[in-house]
């Protein structure tokens, strides 16, 4: 589970650093900045929260990785669906489309594990 912690945290960090590059200087609407600021927000707390695994941070754990996926999901699916009308920022509309499609892929695979994989034997 320490490998999907890690992971989790990184793909926080690059949600949100990515965002941060997409949105700056451009003008994008608030709401469709701290979207990614939450989803990485809620990621962090609970790949800390796993720190200590009880059922109820697993879930905490789970719901974070299926929030992200569903977010992303229509992030994704919007550019493929509607190319133009895509606000890409500082990005190059293959580019973003192609890491949020990979970041998509990241949380499904998370949250399938974060249900699947067996508690710790810790104790």
């Amino acid at each position: 589970m320490n490998i999907l912690r890690i992971i989790a945290v990184l793909l926080a960090l690059g949600l949100m650093g990515g965002e941060a590059w997409r949105s700056w200087g451009v003008d994008r609407p608030f709401w469709f900045v701290v979207d990614d600021f939450i989803m990485g927000v809620f990621l962090i707390a609970g790949a800390v929260a796993m720190a200590k695994e009880t059922l109820a941070r697993r879930a905490l754990f789970a719901a974070a990785w299926g929030f992200n996926a569903g977010l992303l999901y229509s992030s994704f699916f919007a550019k493929i669906v509607t190319p133009e009308a895509t606000n890409t920022g500082n990005w190059n509309f293959s580019v973003l489309t192609g890491l949020i499609g990979f970041a998509l892929a990241i949380s499904v695979i998370g949250l399938i594990s974060s249900i699947v994989l067996p508690p710790s034997t810790k104790a």
